[in-house]
């Protein structure tokens, strides 16, 4: 099941990371694709931060840094994956 959790708002290229406008819950270890017109990607949540600060969660509403392991773009989507 997949639930869209965010979309990028901004690309950061040092480091490799999205700013991310949240819309549900998302935490450390959370299996998640990022999908748009030319990305696809599939990773584990392995480092949020809030103000240049690490969270271990971060919830609607929110804006986030997500370090990501290549390229995304404005307007990508975040889906959260659960079994």
């Amino acid at each position: 099941m997949k639930e869209d959790v965010g979309v990028v708002s901004d690309f950061f290229s040092h480091p490799v990371a999205a700013g991310v406008e949240l819309k549900g819950d998302l935490s450390l270890g959370d299996h998640i694709i990022i999908k748009g017109h030319t990305t696809d990607i599939e990773m584990t949540v392995n480092e949020i931060q809030i103000d240049h600060h690490d969270v271990s969660k971060a919830g609607p509403g929110e804006s986030i840094g997500l370090k990501v392991p290549d390229r995304v773009r404005k307007g990508d989507h975040i889906y959260k994956v659960s079994p």
